[in-house]
């Protein structure tokens, strides 16, 4: 696992300045007139330093290796597990709380941003627990930071929380996103229900963004089971209504499905209820349950080993096949997986939470398996068994 913030730099020479937006180069020739927007990542090479960047950093095992004097400021000392920081990355850094937070990574292919903690649902398995704050300053930031990020990104997440709860502030995002990042692919993640609102869903359609999809969580074909597992009365009939009002817009929408205990024996019928009734939805996903947020604490009313409910997620998806829909399995291990599945299986981990267990060391399809999300060393499958080589 990656660690994306850190609080252990050290300062080697007086921090001037607040917290800033800024992308990495380990470029020592960049031209004068662009330093100034960017932190020169420092290694061991023997070369002259210039002096007018806006910051340097040096991880810590390369610092002794520095052969050239330091610039008088802004100079700081990384711990070694910020190793994967490199040209093109953009991060978030207060120079007086000695802290980072990596926004974007320009190698990586799960690059997501978390635009609000607030949400109008309360998920059992929620992973980001919502907090009741205001936290507007945080899509102010990532306004500064679409300009730094390379035009060749493939894909941008934006997740939250609930991203709708911005209102305007998410429209405007949006349309930055596909201004300064025409050719890469948006995908949002949202409950859907403020689409209820037919003038915010068209506001959404207005930016034209050519590559956009919404992620939208159904549960369950059974109303209330739906409201029970996002906590919130009337949930459902306002999600189906935010699908039917964007797909009226013709906005692209993925219907994402999180199987856990209680909503793995139902899975055929959300799969028939589905077909009967959003046919038009772009795809579907059904998805393994991560370990982290409130899971933990309901993790009895959640837990059920994903071998146990192949059946259902077989059925669920021949049901969606059989209507021509387009279906995929995300989250799972593949000595889990029933073999039925494996062509609709996807390495859908972010690349920065993805690990592997112990067990999974001599596997010999490793390098096909989805893994686990790091939280999963909580609790995962007791049926966990390596792909060996035939003898």
């Amino acid at each position: 696992m990656l660690k994306l913030y850190t609080g252990g730099i050290e300062c080697l020479s007086p921090a001037i300045g607040d917290e800033f937006i800024a992308r990495i180069s380990t470029n020592y020739h960049l031209p004068a007139a662009a330093r100034s927007g960017e932190v020169l990542l420092m290694d061991s090479r023997d070369e002259l330093i210039p002096s007018d960047f806006r910051a340097y950093m040096v991880l810590e095992s390369n610092a002794s290796k520095l052969q050239y004097p330091l610039p008088s400021e802004n100079v700081f000392r990384l711990p070694d597990d910020q190793f994967f920081l490199g040209d093109g990355d953009v991060i978030r850094f207060n120079p007086q709380r000695l802290s980072l937070r990596t926004i974007y990574r320009k190698t990586s292919h799960s690059n997501s941003f978390l635009v609000t903690e607030r949400c109008n649902n309360y998920c059992l398995m929620c992973s980001q627990p919502p907090k009741d704050i205001d936290d507007s300053y945080i899509v102010k930031q990532l306004l500064e930071a679409v300009p730094l990020i390379s035009r060749s990104t493939n894909e941008l997440t934006i997740s939250g929380g609930e991203p709708t709860l911005l209102g305007d502030d998410l429209i405007t995002l949006i349309r930055t996103i596909k201004n300064y990042l025409p050719v890469t692919g948006l995908h949002m993640l949202s409950n859907g229900r403020s689409f209820t609102d037919a003038k915010f869903a068209e506001k959404i359609a207005q930016i034209e963004h050519p590559d956009f999809m919404i992620g939208i969580p159904i549960y369950s074909d059974i109303s209330n089971l739906h409201d029970y597992v996002v906590q919130a009365d009337g949930a459902f009939d306002e999600t189906i209504q935010g699908i039917l009002n964007l797909k009226n817009f013709r906005q692209r929408v993925e219907v994402r499905v999180v199987i856990h205990k209680q909503t793995y024996e139902r899975l055929p019928q959300l799969a028939e209820f589905l077909a009967r009734n959003l046919l038009f939805v772009d795809q579907v996903a059904l998805m393994g349950l991560e370990m982290t947020g409130f899971t933990r604490p309901n993790i009895e009313e959640l837990w059920i080993d994903p071998l146990e409910y192949q059946p259902q997620l077989v059925e669920a998806v021949e049901i969606l096949q059989r209507y021509r829909m387009k279906v995929s399995v995300y989250n799972h291990q593949l000595c889990v997986l029933d073999k039925k599945l494996w062509h609709v299986n996807v390495k859908s981990i972010s690349d920065w939470k993805n690990e592997y267990m112990p067990e999974c060391d001599p596997c010999t399809k490793r390098t096909e398996c989805g893994g686990f999300f790091s939280s999963a060393k909580l609790r995962y499958s007791k049926n966990i068994v390596p792909f060996m080589p035939h003898a």
